[in-house]
């Protein structure tokens, strides 16, 4: 049994993962941007009202973390935004709010959780293939490409500084999800589901280890160029 700490995990793809640990049996700490009622009646303890994109929010989930007195074995960084643009349509203020939540925020928790990881612990951040560089073979969505491809800069830096201290770092794209965040996602796609989306996803953390760190990978188990 090991245990998770699971940041973004108020619904979707977050919520499945920690239902699917629990009842595999490993301790949860779902850190939600609400309430996390969706939590209300099982054993996932629940850091409430975590703004990704606050100091002082990010400062209270360490000071929870703290006062559980227990690390954690794998942090999964889930929380992430999605908006639609295009050229010519660009509202730089999303720009800002995504690259916000998207690439500084898994930074930010990251770094104030660090002191409550378990040695040789594992970090996996969901990012998007859409942040590939060799991927982008059509361009647009201006805002959530550079989010993500700085999160997967984020994840590689971290993989290097982390990886001398025995700790496993990965990038993960959990596929096209039909979730409230891909609801306008332009395209015709074979969406998958949430707890499809997660049961790949824990998969891809379980056999994460020093040899594959610093790798971005699908949930399917395929290799993604950065």
């Amino acid at each position: 049994m090991a245990t998770y700490l699971i940041i973004g995990a108020d619904r979707g793809i977050g919520y499945s993962i920690c239902r699917q640990l629990s009842d595999r049996g490993d301790k949860v700490v779902s850190v939600c941007m609400g309430a996390g009622d969706a939590y209300s009646g099982t054993v996932i303890e629940v850091v409430p009202n975590i703004d990704v994109t606050s100091d002082r929010a990010i400062a209270g989930m360490a000071a929870a973390l703290a006062a559980r007195g227990e690390t954690m074995d794998v942090l999964i960084h889930v929380a992430g935004v999605l908006g639609l643009d295009e050229l010519g349509k660009i509202d730089y203020g999303d720009v800002r709010r995504q690259f916000e939540i998207n690439t500084i925020g898994p930074l930010r928790a990251v770094e104030a959780a660090m002191p409550h990881l378990a040695p040789n612990a594992k970090i996996g951040v969901i990012t998007s293939r859409v942040g590939s560089l060799s991927d982008n073979g059509s361009g647009q969505m201006y805002a959530y490409r550079v989010s993500k491809a700085g999160a997967n800069m984020v994840t590689l830096n971290l993989h290097h500084d982390l990886s001398k201290r025995g700790i496993a770092v990965a990038a993960l794209h959990p596929g096209m999800v039909a979730t409230d965040l891909t609801k306008d996602f332009p395209g015709d796609f074979d969406y998958i589901t949430p707890d499809e989306a997660a049961e790949g996803l824990l998969q891809r953390m379980d056999v994460l280890s020093l040899e594959t760190s610093g790798r971005f990978w699908h949930a399917n188990g395929e290799e993604l160029a950065w």
